[in-house]
């Protein structure tokens, strides 16, 4: 009998616990919706800087997070998607492209003076060697993975993503590219505002 009311004490405690959670859930859902929507709207502001070099363009696009995780998980869940970048906002991606001012390949021997076979290995598993960053004009932080995404001659661009890690999220970054693939020596891109938006 003793167990029956208890049931029925705990039981509505449970319920009002839950509703409440609930209540609370639904505010940080809308909450997070419109600032994701917010960001959206502008166009997911990106900080976008190109040096050309003898006839290479090269390009250095800084994208928020958020925009890959969106695109990864699509915008369902966005409590989750949220929770993911509060794990995630000291990395930076910086997507980094190649092209060659002509349109060729830029992976051509006359440009990189090896075989393009031997361009697309170095592309693919020795190029993240090249990069780095420099925080607020002091720390160095190498690049910790690149990923080179093919387009098998489709595209007149050659790209690489680069990945950072254990950078504030606010902090101003400068990005170096020490050229051993072109041997078009050292170029910086200093990453600061205002950012030029770019659609993605």
């Amino acid at each position: 009998m003793k167990i029956v009311k208890l049931f029925f004490i705990a039981c509505p405690l449970l319920l009002l616990l839950s509703c409440a959670k609930d209540k609370k859930g639904s505010i940080d859902d809308s909450e997070i919706r419109e600032r994701y929507f917010n960001l959206e709207k502008i166009g997911w502001k990106s900080k976008v800087y190109n040096q050309k070099v003898d006839k290479i363009d090269f390009t250095a696009t800084e994208v928020p997070i958020q925009y890959y995780l969106l695109k990864d998980k699509g915008n369902e869940n966005l409590i989750l998607v949220d929770s993911l970048y509060e794990q995630n906002k000291r990395e930076r991606v910086i997507e980094f492209t190649f092209q060659q001012e002509n349109e060729k390949d830029i992976l051509d021997s006359e440009n990189t003076g090896i075989s393009y076979e031997d361009g697309v290995k170095y592309m693919s598993f020795s190029i993240e060697r090249d990069f780095m960053v420099v925080v607020n004009q002091k720390d160095t932080i190498p690049c910790s993975a690149a990923l080179f995404e093919r387009s098998y001659k489709i595209t007149p661009y050659q790209k690489v993503m680069l990945f950072f890690s254990n950078i504030d999220p606010n902090a101003k970054i400068q990005l170096i590219y020490k050229d051993n693939l072109f041997k078009k020596g050292t170029l910086k891109f200093q990453f600061k505002d205002p950012f030029t938006e770019i659609a993605l």
